[in-house]
């Protein structure tokens, strides 16, 4: 089993060797090898769920910001469920806005931390914020910035692995490490896998719903996603613990801005 593939953290992560050390965090984002898509099912759901919280495009068109937006895959997976709205794509890194300017009409650089993101306060109506939490130094000051760029009642569409997914309580009761998470930049040790994606922060579907009402949001839905990295003989278990979003392997959370 794979891990989450990340999208890149739109924020400059320092190492212990410094924001250009050889083995800081932003040197392996900016790795090319370093993948940068999420899995499309996820992407979709995502997509579906916020084109019902903003509804059609006939009183106008919204504002979508996709916070850390990678190579610009899930935007544009999600822009025919959200025609007549404008995504705007953001990340921090040149490599990964390059490729998003093949997908996207509007893609800016932008960080949530060091002066934050380019964008007036209360000027977005949604969020997507997708598969990037868990790859932040500083979570809080994430959120608070996406709190300050949404208009009051402006939707947050987050996702992130789950740490108690169903095959995760299983490997820890067998004493191994759960998927998702990693102890080290450079290998997987301890865990099934095989691709380092830099996770530093990982949430339960509790832990994620308190700390987005702790930083000003109230919770609207709590959704369950299947995960690409499950072998496939056990794809149709994953897709049953979608039900229940507290076992499945990616939680969907929609909030809005209170």
């Amino acid at each position: 089993m794979t891990t989450a593939t990340p999208r890149r953290p739109p924020h400059e992560p320092h190492g212990p060797h410094g924001p250009h050390g050889p083995h800081g965090l932003r040197d392996f984002y900016e790795d090319p090898a370093v993948p940068v898509a999420s899995g499309t099912p996820r992407s979709l759901r995502q997509a579906r769920m916020l084109a019902e919280a903003l509804g059609p495009a006939t009183s106008g068109p919204r504002t979508v910001l996709d916070i850390g937006c990678g190579d610009g895959t899930a935007a544009a997976t999600a822009a025919p469920l959200l025609a007549g709205h404008r995504i705007v794509g953001v990340d921090w890194s040149q490599d990964a806005l390059r490729r998003a300017h093949a997908r996207l009409p509007y893609a800016v650089r932008g960080e949530l931390t060091d002066g934050g993101l380019p964008f007036g306060s209360a000027t977005a109506d949604a969020v997507l914020f997708s598969e990037v939490v868990e790859h932040l130094v500083d979570p809080d000051a994430a959120l608070d910035e996406l709190h300050r760029v949404l208009r009051p009642g402006g939707h947050l569409m987050l996702s992130t692995p789950n740490l108690a997914a169903w095959y995760n309580r299983a490997l820890l009761l067998a004493g191994v490490q759960p998927v998702f998470s990693e102890v080290s930049l450079r290998a997987i040790h301890g865990r099934p896998g095989k691709e380092v994606v830099g996770h530093l922060r990982l949430y339960t579907a509790r832990a994620l719903r308190e700390f987005v009402t702790a930083s000003g949001f109230e919770v609207v839905r709590l959704r369950g996603a299947p995960f690409h990295g499950v072998p496939r003989p056990l794809r149709p278990l994953d897709r049953l613990a979608c039900r229940a979003p507290s076992v499945a392997s990616i939680l969907l959370l929609h909030a809005r801005r209170t």
